[in-house]
């Protein structure tokens, strides 16, 4: 999105204690839809302004000002006096360095970029004091009313406390996003009066700017979701709700099939390709990226996890996992950190992969265990396998060579090396390295050259089954 013209600076409120929160975790670092709400207003803003950020913070706030980081300037609201005196304090911070001052909240998660787009030229094109957003689709409970006169100019922002019946009556209601000239902006919060509770609020510099004859702007948000305010944990679960539908709403329009919208969970981080289909009861969570053409689901639950295309993912959990296009995982299996899953793997039902690399057109059976392995191409894993990688006191490396056979119920005891082309009988215990093309069977596995031991098929059920045959 273009950027408006020069000369802006930005301040985000985030002073406030948020006790209706019940939290020990400060409001604005709650999440909404895995990314707390101070970021979202973060990213909006920088899709529009990419001049001075300045935060106004409570004392003390750690929290808050790590997760703004070292791009953002902090002020220190020292005393909770209102949004006024909050927005007074970043005034040495700002002070000669744009004419123009944007103020938004850090509680308002679901803000649009072109909505503050609009804002900041509807701000220059009507060379107004303030410029404010306003809403006529919110529900108004809890927010100010927007009063004008009867030629519709802004006379007043009424905050609902001292509103009268007339004017609760009113739909239009305040957004919480100001402009404000600076050259007017300083010296008029020094103006303000404290209200009864000796509060400084800025509906009243709207108020100022009117009585005095000047022109209040205004832009009237398009989205009744916009301007939600998150004070509480109701509130919270609404925002929630309207930033997942957005989010749902936009991958839709972007190519993806959502089967069931209502049963499917996309955090604000993913990223999804095109005629991918995610089916019901699915969550997909943080920095997770999923390829084109796709199948995942119904009951699947990835975070982290890079997926590639034509990948299928049934009923299955991926926790910082990478898979490689042409994937089959699942149904009722779980891919843990550090796993990579190359092209053309097929893994079973009821199966478990961590940190450990499965080589291309492998495949692993059901009901078993591969941690701390690399395991080559074309290898067979069968039914029950445990790579056995803990031995109490440290996690040791399992080596799988290309095109070898692991029987079923075989058990890996690490560190070991599994040679290119050997082969496991099932129910063997290896507990040494078997050379290449060479047969581990027994308790523990004894070693035999497979020429002198036959060829397989005389060898009888004691290899195991293919790993798709269960």
């Amino acid at each position: 999105m273009a950027k408006p013209e020069k000369d802006w600076a930005a301040v985000i409120l985030v002073a406030g204690e948020g006790s209706r929160m019940e939290s020990d975790l400060p409001k604005v670092l709650h999440p909404v839809c895995g990314k707390e709400m101070l970021h979202h207003v973060l990213d909006v803003l920088a899709e529009v302004h990419a001049g001075v950020v300045a935060a106004v913070v409570a004392p003390g706030a750690t929290a808050v000002r790590a997760s703004l980081g070292e791009l953002v300037e902090c002020a220190e609201q020292p005393d909770p006096r209102g949004t006024g005196h909050a927005l007074l304090q970043a005034e040495e911070l700002l002070q000669g360095r744009a004419s123009n001052i944007l103020v938004l909240y850090g509680d308002t998660p679901l803000l649009l970029s072109a909505t503050l787009k609009k804002i900041m030229e509807r701000h220059q094109s009507e060379e107004a004091p303030v410029t404010i957003l306003t809403s006529r689709l919110a529900p108004p409970d809890g927010l100010g009313r927007v009063v004008r006169d009867a030629s519709g100019h802004i006379t007043q922002v009424v905050e609902e406390a001292a509103a009268d019946e007339t004017q609760l009556a009113i739909s239009e209601v305040n957004g919480g996003v100001y402009a404000f000239d600076a050259g007017w902006l300083w010296p008029a919060l020094r103006e303000i009066a404290p209200s009864a509770v000796k509060e400084y609020y800025l509906t009243d510099l709207v108020n100022l700017a009117a009585h005095a004859g000047a022109t209040v702007a205004s832009v009237e948000s398009v989205d009744a979701a916009e301007v939600i305010g998150v004070n509480d944990r109701v509130q919270l679960s609404q925002a929630e709700r309207a930033m997942k539908e957005r989010i749902l709403h936009r991958w839709m329009l972007a190519g993806v099939t959502i089967v069931d919208p209502a049963a499917t969970y996309i955090q604000a981080g993913v990223t999804l390709g095109r005629d991918t289909t995610i089916h019901p009861n699915t969550t997909l969570n943080g920095d997770t990226t999923i390829g084109k053409r796709c199948a995942i689901g119904p009951g699947a639950a990835v975070y982290d996890s890079v997926v590639g295309d034509d990948c299928t993912v049934g009923a299955s959990i991926l926790e910082g996992a990478r898979l490689e296009s042409h994937v089959d995982v699942g149904p009722f299996s779980h891919l843990r950190p550090g796993t990579v899953i190359e092209r053309g793997v097929y893994i079973g039902n009821y199966a478990e992969v961590t940190n450990s690399r499965l080589g291309r057109g492998t495949k692993m059976g059901h009901f078993s265990f591969v941690g701390d392995a690399d395991v080559g191409e074309g290898v067979n894993i069968g039914a029950g396998v445990v790579t056995c990688n803990f031995d109490g006191v440290s996690k040791n490396r399992t080596i799988i060579g290309d095109k070898a056979f692991i029987g079923s119920d075989t058990m890996l005891v690490a560190p070991v090396r599994i040679g290119a082309g050997a082969s496991t009988a099932a129910g063997s215990v290896v507990n040494r390295d078997v050379p290449p093309d060479s047969l581990a069977i027994g308790v523990p596995a004894r070693i035999k050259n497979k020429k002198e031991a036959g060829a397989k098929q005389r060898l009888g059920p004691g290899l195991g089954g293919r790993s798709d045959s269960g």
